[in-house]
């Protein structure tokens, strides 16, 4: 099957720059929850590089999009009301 590679959330912290490990990913997570309205590529948790290389791939859709998005409802909190 042709078509783009589908990326885990280890390979995205990886690509990052950051642990990859799934204890790590979820460390990370917890620690740095995000309010209901921020944006994932406006906090202040990244560096350029990384807010840059999450932008690019989120607005062009790319391949990586997928992962970025469950990365973004992972870091804001849920309503479960």
């Amino acid at each position: 099957m042709l078509g783009e590679p589908e990326y885990s959330m280890n390979e995205l912290f990886a690509q990052l720059g950051l642990e990859s490990s799934d204890e790590a990913i979820n460390s990370f997570i917890e620690k740095n929850q995000m309010a209901k309205e921020e944006k994932l590529t406006e906090s202040p948790i990244w560096n350029d590089n990384q807010r840059a290389f999450l932008q690019e791939e989120w607005y062009k859709d790319a391949a990586w999009v997928e992962t970025i998005d469950e990365l973004n409802v992972r870091m804001h909190p849920h309503d479960d009301v």
